[in-house]
């Protein structure tokens, strides 16, 4: 698609006096079109693409697997509603999934998004036990909808003028290693383990808890990685009292933390796993993912969905799936994820504004602070590289409560000459970045 660069197309522009301005956006510039690893603007110019659309074109644009599996299903099929019957694409789609998770995790619920994934696992939660209570940890992000909302707090504004929320709904702290217990994980874990119990037996007992919600990385919060040992001692928890343990894979999922999900770090297996982003390279499409006789308790007519498993959506994360196994991208996210995160800790080194370097796989949080020694987050800092890396031709987004986290979350199938032009981008603009009292970088 060629476009002039002597008179590129405002789309912004263009779109200011119709769209919301509730939608925050990180950038705004006009986007033309895009190519492997590339995103390219009106003008023409290519950005390297670590955003991903936030963690969902996990092979990268214009793949041709996903691109040949979207046309041979838009000249099939575009859509029928899966409560009229079956389509090829639904069912080989869950049947891959499935494949991809340990044992018992063998039944799939599809819907569109990742919000909706969690709105269906408190339901099935809450019938399918009988209990009323969910837990789920200080900073975790799960979605805008007003269930995944009740069970979010990485920010303020998502959640101000729309109470009352979800009842029901109790918040343990998560072990956060880096903010709370000076980078000690077993501090972390002992410590949010205090927590939770402290919690189980002050404001709600465990018999009247459905389920525990937890993601193995915080996404949104700030790419706060929990530490194996607390998962597994959750997991324990869990069992001893019969609650449901629910992993939020949405942003950890689909081998982006160098393991095809998450929760494989520790060892463990949860009761539900909730997938999106990823899963159909960027077309809307969620999965709660569990064992069956949870769903059979669930119950026919319990849940529904009038687009989820749309055969498009399904037909390209067939594609996905496929493409992931045979091109072995879970190997190669965890060998290029250990290569970017040597190359940011070189510049870690160089850089006291560089607080923390941390994520397994490829989903790699770069913390930005006033002062290393205090933590102090430093939002402003991380908003003006995300600008400056983008005038360089990298995309690269925040996250964490103060925006202090520049989050890494680059394809799956990144070569090892890319993370390094990646590395220099981001060095360079940090480096002319100036300091508080006027100075540059180092």
């Amino acid at each position: 698609m060629a476009v002039s660069a002597s008179s590129p197309l405002d789309l912004a522009a263009l779109a200011r006096p119709h769209l919301s301005p509730v939608l925050g956006r990180y950038f705004e510039r006009s986007w033309s079109h895009g190519e492997g690893h590339r995103l390219y603007d009106t003008a023409g110019r290519p950005y390297l693409d670590f955003a991903c659309g936030i963690a969902t074109t996990a092979l990268g644009h214009h793949h041709p697997a996903v691109t040949r599996a979207i046309h041979a299903q838009a000249d099939r099929l575009l859509h029928v509603c899966n409560a009229l019957g079956y389509v090829e694409p639904v069912g080989r789609l869950a049947e891959l999934l499935t494949d991809s998770l340990p044992v018992p995790l063998d039944t799939v619920f599809f819907s569109n998004s990742g919000a909706e994934a969690i709105e269906g696992a408190l339901k099935l939660a809450r019938r399918v036990t009988g209990r009323p209570g969910t837990i789920a940890f200080s900073g975790g992000f799960h979605g805008r909808t007003m269930g995944a909302l009740a069970v979010t707090t990485s920010n303020l504004n998502y959640r101000a003028g729309y109470e009352p929320l979800l009842p029901g709904v109790y918040l343990a702290p998560f072990p956060n290693a880096y903010r709370d217990f000076g980078g000690d994980d077993e501090a972390a874990t002992a410590g949010a383990m205090a927590g939770l119990r402290q919690l189980l037996a002050r404001e709600i007992p465990p018999s009247e808890v459905a389920a525990v919600l937890i993601e193995p990385v915080q996404g949104e919060g700030g790419f706060y990685p929990a530490p194996p040992a607390f998962l597994r001692e959750l997991r324990a928890l869990c069992d001893e009292h019969g609650i449901l343990l629910i992993t939020d894979e949405v942003q950890s999922g689909y081998g982006r933390t160098g393991r095809m999900w998450g929760f494989e770090h520790a060892r463990i297996v949860p009761d539900v796993v909730c997938v999106a982003k990823a899963i159909a390279n960027g077309l809307p499409l969620s999965a709660v993912v569990t064992r069956r006789e949870l769903q059979e308790r669930w119950g026919p007519g319990a849940h529904g969905t009038t687009f989820g498993g749309n055969p498009l959506s399904c037909a390209a994360g067939v594609a996905v799936l496929e493409t992931i196994r045979d091109q072995d991208l879970v190997a190669n996210a965890a060998a290029r994820g250990a290569e970017l995160k040597d190359g940011l800790a070189a510049l870690m080194a160089e850089d006291d504004r560089i607080g923390d370097v941390r994520g397994p796989g490829l989903m790699i949080g770069v913390e930005l602070v006033s002062d290393r020694a205090s933590r102090e987050p430093d939002g402003a800092t991380c908003d003006a590289l995300l600008a400056a890396c983008a005038d360089a031709g990298l995309l690269v987004l925040s996250c964490g409560t103060w925006h202090q986290v520049v989050r890494f979350i680059p394809p799956l199938d990144v070569t090892a000459d890319e993370i390094r032009e990646a590395v220099a981008i981001f060095g360079a603009a940090l480096r002319g970045l100036p300091r508080a009292g006027g100075t540059t970088g180092a």
